[in-house]
């Protein structure tokens, strides 16, 4: 097969230029990638899923012809991938659009891969998605009550000396009537939260905050967030909460928890490491979190994906140690994560690519007309059953909102 990529005139909107059919995306503050069309497609399960997946990338890029003036990362061929949480949740999955589209640092380009050299895609004109005609929200794997009391389990084994954190995540669902167009969800999600890596993998969608990993030549970096209070839409009283974030032990003691476990991955192939001594304070719209940011250029060839692998379970979506908050998690959660808190993001031919965490995140069933919304909560030793509620509701807005009908 070809692939050709060409500068293009600014697209100005990606999300809006995406059709109905097979949409994928990676978009941050206008910038990404965009992608539709089935050129290849890979559905891989266990814990051998990130190397399968590297074997099975090198090979098809081998066999590809690629005509590239732009030389970005992101151009040529490209790949979007959403990874299962771990070995017992399912299948994960890859997908090689026909046609993708980046804008980045001015530059906007196309990259169409098929069987004729010489085709010319035209970019579709921007549309406006179908909106759900009315929802209702139902409980999902568990009740509110049932998991605030797998939560009080989970403080009480800790407490006890068997793990020093764990996270706990729980689900609701919403019922929709009408059309269920995903593009809606991804409309909305961008509009609402700019800063949030905005994604679309196999009926996957949502806006994370947390980068999991960005390769770009020889520099890695990853941003931690972990400890996060709700906002109350007043400046003055969100900054108090802001500077109580800052100085709370319970905190920053699950923070630390998981800037260690991504510095401890990161050291494996990283020299100058850069691991701040203090979080900062991330705003979103809803939440604010402890954000640690880290960085270090590569020792080795680790690929992007190698780099995701090493990387996760971070302690942020897991805990730590990490194969006993494993076992935990599965005893006491209740539900199938799947994708949920796995891998998601994109990766090129030469190993660069970014990866953020699924969270904040929904399944989309357009045949069921059900969104399945999830949230997760770090539990330590100094964890309040309703407070740890309270937080996965605040966590659960950016996915309501953008359902909301208006």
């Amino acid at each position: 097969m070809f692939v050709t990529t060409r500068p293009i005139a600014d697209p100005v909107e990606l999300l809006a230029r995406l059709p109905r059919t097979d949409p994928v995306a990676w978009v941050r503050d206008g910038e990404g990638l965009i992608g539709w069309g089935v050129a290849a497609r890979l559905e891989v399960r266990g814990h051998e899923r990130f190397s399968r997946t590297q074997r099975w990338w090198s090979e098809l890029c081998a066999s590809l012809e690629v005509d590239d003036t732009v030389s970005m990362p992101g151009t040529g061929p490209v790949a979007f991938g959403s990874f299962s949480f771990d070995d017992a949740s399912g299948s994960s999955i890859v997908v090689v659009p026909q046609v993708v589209v980046g804008r980045r640092a001015g530059q906007a380009w196309m990259t169409v891969i098929g069987r004729d050299p010489d085709q010319k895609p035209v970019l579709p004109p921007v549309s406006v998605p179908d909106r759900p005609l009315s929802l209702t929200w139902s409980e999902g794997s568990r009740t509110a009550i049932e998991w605030q009391e797998a939560v009080a389990e989970a403080v009480r084994r800790i407490k006890a000396g068997e793990l020093d954190k764990v996270v706990l995540a729980r689900d609701v669902v919403a019922n929709i009537e009408g059309t269920l167009d995903s593009r809606h969800l991804l409309l909305r999600l961008a509009d609402a939260y700019p800063s949030c890596w905005t994604f679309s993998v196999d009926d996957l969608i949502g806006a994370t905050p947390e980068l999991l990993v960005r390769r770009t030549g020889d520099l890695v970096t990853s941003r931690v967030l972990a400890g996060t209070v709700r906002r109350r839409g007043d400046d003055r009283t969100d900054a108090g909460l802001a500077r109580a974030l800052l100085s709370s032990h319970k905190d920053t003691e699950e923070h630390e928890y998981a800037v260690h476990s991504v510095a401890k991955a990161l050291a494996a192939h990283c020299t100058d490491l850069d691991v701040p001594t203090r979080p900062h304070v991330l705003e979103l719209a809803n939440v604010q979190h402890l954000a640690t940011d880290v960085t270090g250029r590569l020792a080795d060839s680790a690929t992007v994906l190698a780099l995701a692998a090493s990387l996760h379970p971070t302690a942020a979506v897991c805990g730590t140690p990490t194969e006993r908050a494993l076992a935990v998690i599965h005893e006491l959660e209740g539900m199938e994560r799947g994708r949920y808190a796995g891998p998601v993001g994109w990766f090129d031919r030469h190993g660069d690519g970014e990866f953020g965490i699924a969270l904040r995140c929904a399944t989309v069933d357009g045949e069921l007309g059900q969104v399945r919304s999830y949230a997760g909560c770090g539990i330590v030793a100094g964890s309040d059953p309703a407070d740890e509620l309270a937080e996965s509701v605040a966590k659960l807005v950016p996915i309501r909102d953008a359902l909301e009908i208006r």
